[in-house]
């Protein structure tokens, strides 16, 4: 059976997050914070292996309306070099506003602002991991399996 890990992938962070053993929901994992292009590859490599992932998916920042932007184009650099580390398709979703309502989410909890950093990277991941996970499923639903 697939395990899908996901990353929302930052400048400064990247969020992490899995799948759950039946690939119904998106466990928030942890936040990798960045040292350098090759060493964050070799990490996410590692945390793959760890996490006993079969697919990657990640998350593609777009404008609001839908088009490319340079972060765009950064995310699509780093998405080439995970391919190429892992031998795997990786899978981009849509992370329009993923970071947004991981905010939100935290205020509701009653995190204070400074907390966020800690956390706000994994639950975006979570988010893009249960948006994709959800169109599987649909997919899956209407090949009758």
């Amino acid at each position: 059976m697939e395990r899908y890990i996901a990353f929302d992938i930052g400048d400064r962070r990247i969020g992490v997050a899995i799948s759950d053993p039946f690939n119904t929901y998106a466990l928030p994992s942890q936040t990798y914070v960045r040292v350098g292009f090759k060493r964050d590859i070799a990490a996410l490599m590692e945390l793959v292996r760890q996490k006993g992932a079969t697919q990657i998916v990640c998350g593609l920042p777009v404008n609001a309306d839908g088009t490319p932007s340079e972060q765009t184009e950064k995310t699509e650099r780093f998405i080439a070099a995970l391919e190429e580390a892992s031998g795997l398709t990786v899978f981009r979703e849509d992370e329009r506003y993923t970071s947004l309502a991981a905010h939100e989410q935290l205020y509701e909890s009653g995190r204070s602002s400074r907390e966020h950093k800690k956390y706000v990277d994994a639950l975006a991941a979570a988010s893009i991991l249960d948006g994709f996970l959800s169109k599987l499923k649909i997919k899956e639903n209407k090949n009758g399996q």
